[in-house]
């Protein structure tokens, strides 16, 4: 019987419960597809902590190496030491995540050599056919005459040296910093990441666990970051650091234990990496950042470029334009200096230079990046997407000082305030982002775009 994918394969990955969505049999076809697909004599894999990976991982090896493709494993690693791999061997990779979603999901994270990111665009949709086609006639493409090999090898010191290549630490005064890994892979990555620099490490959930014991591996979610919070205090610590559950996006909390928005890092480490690159370049920034970022980035010399939400769209602008960085409210950050793949790690460690080059704390750091008052991201659960929408839109029509445009979903923008109503691709959802000159004001459009859409 032919595999039902429709569920699993997504815009930019593969994701489901496993087995009852997906299991090794399909991960087979699936590294026979990639094989396949990519054209490739070799590759590189890797997975993350969930119980589940190792044999999807090795079931993947298989259907590549018995198309004649070699493989390389380098084991547990983070999503962005796979992206590493992927480019600094100049292999197509394949990731074995499903990020932060809870112990029976996983999933794959695709991408060609020099870790350009594989999507229904170019390259997924066909992988998906082609695994549909295998399962229903009950075997794969025909194996080559001489399979390929299967070699385990080790990059998680050269991921670190890389990334220390970029940023210089050195100098940096002594920090305490409490990291939490939420039992995924910054348990793994981060005491090789930080290992020799002047940080007192106090490590919170490094044990990796793919049943996450302690909290979801969701750093996006508030009541995920109460345990780290709470122990910057204790500590009296500098900052702290929290990673989702495959370790490529970061979350930073000041020495008060309050977050700090991704904007405001997306800002701080612009200004760091414009600095790099002589006082100019392109920095990509999704539409639903704070006003902060394009205008601290044409403050230092650089050319700000809004872009719709999600990291293909991301990548492919950094491609276009040659942008040295990218960043997104969902605290992926996007380096030019990483093959344009996102890295958190990298931006922990632009925020340990920057914070340790100087005496003030954190906190007062970032505050001249963090100018406006923010929603954050509400979700509101609709009958019908399109037909609100077309109310917020008709609401906003013909207003005075008001523009509005629809490069993703609906952005309403005055002087003074705007807002970003996007649809969910997954679910019946509209979620609303908003940001104004003061708290007051922020308040007032936030109720005013969620009556309409709430009804």
């Amino acid at each position: 019987m032919a595999a039902d994918l429709s569920q699993i394969v997504k815009a930019y990955d593969v994701r489901g419960v496993v087995p009852d969505q997906w299991d090794e049999s399909l991960a087979e076809l699936f590294g026979a597809a990639f094989a396949r697909v990519t054209e490739a004599a070799a590759i590189v894999v890797g997975h993350d902590m969930r119980p589940s990976s190792p044999g999807l991982t090795r079931a993947f090896a298989r259907g590549a190496a018995a198309l004649g493709v070699d493989v390389t494993e380098i084991g547990l690693c983070s999503t962005d030491q796979l992206y590493y791999a992927s480019g600094a061997l100049d292999l197509p990779g394949a990731m074995f995540t499903a990020s932060h979603n809870p112990a029976r999901y996983n999933g794959i994270k695709l991408c060609r050599a020099g870790a350009a990111p594989v999507g229904q665009d170019t390259g997924l949709a066909t992988i998906r056919e082609l695994v549909e086609r295998w399962s229903r006639e009950g075997a794969p493409a025909p194996a080559a005459a001489t399979p390929g090999t299967i070699t385990a090898a080790d990059t998680l010191k050269d991921y670190a040296a890389h990334l220390r290549s970029l940023v210089d630490v050195t100098s940096i005064r002594p920090l305490k910093v409490v990291v939490d890994a939420g039992n995924g892979m910054g348990g793994h990555t981060v005491p090789t990441v930080f290992d020799g620099l002047p940080v007192t490490l106090v490590p919170l959930y490094f044990e990796l666990d793919g049943t996450f014991p302690h909290h979801e591996a969701n750093p996006l979610d508030p009541a995920n970051l109460v345990d780290l919070q709470k122990r910057v205090r204790e500590e009296g610590a500098d900052l702290g650091f929290a990673f989702d559950g495959d370790a490529d996006r970061c979350f930073v909390v000041d020495e008060q234990g309050d977050p700090v928005s991704p904007s405001a890092i997306t800002a701080l480490v612009a200004v760091r990496e414009l600095a790099r690159h002589g006082g100019h370049g392109t920095v990509i920034h999704n539409l639903i950042t704070s006003w902060t970022v394009p205008e601290v980035v044409e403050e230092h010399g650089g050319t700000p470029v809004r872009t719709r939400v999600g990291h293909s769209f991301i990548k492919a602008e950094m491609a276009r334009t040659g942008a040295i960085f990218g960043g997104e409210h969902s605290a992926h950050y996007y380096f030019k200096d990483f093959w344009n793949a996102d890295t958190g790690m990298l931006a922990a460690l632009h925020v340990l230079a920057a914070l340790g080059g100087q005496d003030t704390p954190l906190s007062a750091l970032v505050s001249q990046y963090e100018r406006y008052t923010g929603s954050g991201e509400i979700n509101s659960t609709v009958d019908d997407q399109q037909a609100r929408l077309a109310a917020i839109t008709a609401a906003y029509t013909d207003r005075p000082d008001t523009t509005l445009d629809t490069l993703d979903g609906l952005t309403v923008t005055t002087p003074d305030w705007w807002f970003n109503v996007r649809p969910s691709n997954t679910e019946p959802l509209l979620r609303l982002n908003t940001e104004a000159r003061g708290e007051q004001t922020m308040r007032r459009v936030r109720d005013e775009v969620l009556a309409i859409i709430r009804g």
